[in-house]
């Protein structure tokens, strides 16, 4: 993937890949042993239960009175693990069913006590029997001996991309999405990327071997080093159909050419930046975590949700609202109109037609519902609710509520004609069924105090920690929303042992009711960009941006520490309290709502490639004679598109080290950032194609530059030359040994081929059958393939340890019966034998990806 920002301090390192967050599941290593007898009555874990928790909630009604202790139960208990394989992988329906045919029975006897009857088995809903539950928590598959095999399985499996370890009910929100292979998807609040990654699953699932589909996603977030971990994350995806960006997911860029620009653009090219689907995955108190963060029992409280309420709104309309709501009460001047004008506009990220996500993991109406109703609200019937009950059939969820009370300060509040005035501040109308008021009522700052967060609404511990045992009720008639929020759906741990979210599925119907299509036409009148602006041009051009605002948090939030704790690799799954919350650290970032005037007379310089801060540039790679020498050595048809589709992250092209393949798709949002100035703050993107051997033998090679492990399989059906094709044996000899001389191999043809190739990168193709295939040999989905170095006297893989060890364990698989004369494979020759040095450069493993040059 392309590179992130420079210098030590942007660099991710695995330690940041850790939360720190207590958790009652994991003993610490100070704590005495809970099984030894002398120590048994000295430790004791976190108390899973909180008397607001159950005040609040029996009140709320999510649950049926008669439900609410096993409710209760089920989420004292810890989370079982879940994935989902990589539908579409190379190797997707070897790992079903080698799940299917060999783990379901090999596993059957350690089914844990409890009500599950299996030790692994499918989620029904999940399409095609890709996603898996097991009967196991973390700690049981990482402790029981018996259970090793299967634990080894999914890590391995899980690095090389082939699987993703991810929650159940994060799997849902996206595939209510609807995704199709065409489709423009920004997921906006992304990392750590497991719903990212399953959105690119689905736009690839019917893609063939050597094309790309014509849709993308572009993955969003506010924190620079979690946009590093979804970095790392999709990589294992090996796409050119992705976009990396860090903004503020309430001040996305709408990325918008005025009038006169669209009317001389190119057929193929866009001119604002539109999406089918968004994923509106929000930050959020993750309530619905408890089973696998119980330490949120003890820290719950309703000042939680209170606080977040207003991000998620500002999230859910993408920060458009302040205009629509303050348009009254500015001056009517269509030059300072023209201004604000693309930034208004930001709504129209959603194409008409379009389908959106709200999800949270939070139970809290406030945090769901509310937010629903709110949104709907503001649009005026140009966004309706969408009724997807039947959809995924066995998928066990319940209606959302319509109607719902707030809790502030040991009261129940059934109106916002019974808060308080000094309280109006916190407690806003929206968070009302009815939602009456709320233009009087708006709380101008916007602000998400991180105190409130933690701590209960003003600071105050004691509100929703315990509750009053008395609490006043309003006399006010309970409120129902007058939307139809049943349409909703709330998904609880008990009714399918898993944790619990909250979905909504809302689609544009018609465009937001901001500005009369005169007025429109009026500001657009105004609004021009100079003529003749070259990509490349230093031309000024006075605008304001909602991201200079904020350029001092993004850098403040890119130079925090974070846990300097031992890293733990099995806890990179998606996590939706500490993926989707920014957590109250971040909550500071939710923009001051302010007199919009103000922020009119700041200007800033039309942005060049390059001048995001501590992010390496995005540079179209044009240099014909890198170009030309990769064609020739390679053979690469003329069918294979290079124009426009290759780009680096580096403007001093002569040292470019690495080169990245990108999307037609990709290609046009890249080409629109550019004409708008870089309003994009891209930190990856693109898929590594080429990358500069910089080893010793590479200097004696005609080509400087070898195809990496990940763009390997998209050009595969392209090459004609530096080809080899190997029998299973001598793959197997291979990927065993890492490096093998021209005479050592089984067939004595296929040494002799590899030592007439030239030298530098090559190709081996693994052949069907214990013979050489003959040249015509056609490439397709099922072709397996690796790179390798062709020396003085031997071939070199350049092909990571654990890629290696994955090739070879999905043949013995899938050949056992071809060459029983090969014999085993010796796993340990892939865990001790040293990687040679030409295999360091390669493998989308390769951490070294990030911002280096």
């Amino acid at each position: 993937m392309g590179g992130g920002g420079r210098g030590g301090r942007s660099r991710t390192q695995r330690k940041h890949f850790r939360q720190n967050r207590e958790n009652v599941w994991k003993r610490s290593k100070s704590d005495p042993d809970p099984s030894s007898t002398e120590n048994n009555t000295s430790w004791t874990p976190f108390a899973t239960e909180n008397a607001a928790f159950d005040f609040y909630y029996k009140e709320q009604g999510i649950v049926d009175p008669q439900q609410w202790e096993q409710f209760v139960a089920v989420l004292r208990t810890p989370l079982p693990a879940t994935f989902r394989i990589n539908s579409s992988s190379q190797f997707s329906d070897d790992i079903r069913s080698q799940l299917e045919y060999d783990f379901v029975h090999s596993l059957r006897d350690e089914v844990a006590e409890g009500v599950e009857t299996e030790a692994i088995r499918p989620l029904l809903w999940y399409p095609g029997n890709f996603a898996w539950h097991s009967n196991f928590s973390r700690m049981q598959l990482r402790k029981n001996q018996t259970l090793e095999r299967f634990h080894e399985f999914l890590k391995l499996e899980n690095e090389i991309g082939n699987i993703t370890r991810q929650e159940a009910v994060s799997m849902v929100p996206p595939l209510f999405l609807d995704v199709h292979s065409d489709h423009f998807v920004l997921d906006m609040c992304a990392a750590p990327g497991s719903k990212t990654f399953q959105l690119l699953e689905i736009i690839h699932q019917s893609s063939k071997a050597g094309s790309l589909p014509d849709g993308m996603v572009i993955a969003n977030d506010l924190d620079v080093q979690r946009c590093n971990l979804l970095i790392h994350q999709t990589k294992r995806m090996c796409t050119a159909n992705l976009i990396v960006t860090n903004h503020e997911a309430q001040h996305f860029p709408g990325c918008r050419l005025n009038r006169n620009y669209e009317r001389i653009k190119l057929d193929h090219n866009i001119g604002q930046l539109l999406f089918d689907r968004v994923l509106c995955d929000v930050p959020c108190s993750g309530d619905g975590t408890l089973r696998k963060a119980p330490d949120l029992w003890r820290k719950w409280n309703t000042g939680m949700g209170h606080g977040l309420h207003s991000l998620q709104v500002l999230i859910a309309m993408r920060g458009d609202f302040q205009f629509c709501s303050i348009m009254d009460s500015l001056v009517p001047s269509v030059t300072g109109l023209a201004v604000l004008f693309p930034y208004m506009d930001r709504i129209h990220l959603l194409k008409i037609g379009g389908r959106m996500v709200y999800s949270t993991c939070s139970m809290n109406p406030i945090e769901n519902e509310a937010v629903v109703a709110e949104v709907l609200r503001r649009c005026g019937g140009s966004v309706k609710l969408v009724d997807v009950s039947s959809e995924l059939p066995q998928l066990i969820r319940r209606p959302g509520l319509k109607k719902w009370k707030v809790y502030d300060k040991g009261s129940w509040l059934v109106s916002y004609n019974n808060v308080p005035k000094f309280r109006r501040s916190v407690i806003l109308s929206s968070m009302f069924p009815s939602g009456r008021g709320h233009h009087d009522a708006v709380d101008s700052s916007c602000n998400v105090n991180v105190e409130e967060v933690t701590n209960g609404v003003n600071g105050n511990a004691g509100d929703g920690v315990q509750p009053v045992q008395n609490p006043v009720i309003s006399e006010s008639v309970e409120e129902v929303s007058d939307f139809p929020l049943e349409h909703c759906m709330r998904i609880l741990p008990h009714d399918q042992n898993t944790g619990a979210f909250f979905v909504a599925v809302l689609q544009k119907v018609s465009p937001l009711p901001v500005f009369s299509e005169k007025t429109k036409l009026k500001i657009d009148e105004q609004y021009e960009e100079p003529a003749n602006q070259s990509l490349n041009d230093a031309q000024v051009q006075q605008i304001t941006s909602p991201e200079y605002a904020h350029e001092e948090n993004l850098k403040e939030a890119s130079e925090e520490n974070l846990d300097d704790n031992e890293p733990n690799t099995e806890d990179m799954e998606d996590d939706p309290v500490t993926c989707e919350e920014h957590s109250a650290k971040e909550t500071h970032v939710a923009d001051n709502v302010q007199n919009i005037t103000k922020r009119v007379p700041e200007k800033r310089k039309l942005q060049i490639q390059g001048k995001w801060r501590g992010v390496d540039p995005v540079v179209f790679f044009k240099d014909e004679t890198i170009i030309n020498s990769i064609r020739d050595f390679y053979g690469i048809n003329e069918r294979f598109p290079f124009n426009g589709h290759l780009v680096t992250r580096n403007s001093d092209t002569n040292h470019v080290k690495r080169i990245y393949y990108i999307s037609k798709s990709v290609k046009d949002v890249l080409e629109l950032n550019f004409k708008v100035g870089q309003q994009l703050k891209i930190t990856s993107v693109g898929l590594k194609m080429f990358e500069r051997q910089t080893a010793r033998e590479g200097s004696s090679a005609p080509c400087a530059f070898r195809i990496s492990s990940e763009g390997l399989p998209l050009v595969l059906p392209y090459i004609t030359k530096q080809i080899l094709h190997a029998s299973p044996a001598d793959f197997k000899h291979l990927l065993q040994n890492k490096e093998v001389k021209f005479e050592d191999f089984t067939d004595p043809k296929f040494g002799e081929k590899a030592a007439n190739l030239l030298p530098g990168c090559c190709v081996v193709i693994l052949s069907i059958g214990n013979t050489v295939a003959v040249e015509s040999l056609q490439v397709d989905e099922s072709t397996i393939a690796i790179g390798c170095w062709k020396g003085r006297a031997r071939l070199s893989v350049m092909v990571t340890a654990m890629d290696c060890q994955e090739l070879l364990e999905r043949l013995l698989i899938r050949f056992d019966n071809v060459n029983a004369s090969a014999g085993h494979v010796d796993e340990s020759s892939n865990d001790e034998k040293e990687i040679q040095p030409v295999q360091a450069f390669n493998g989308k493993n390769d951490d070294n990806d990030g911002g280096t040059r």
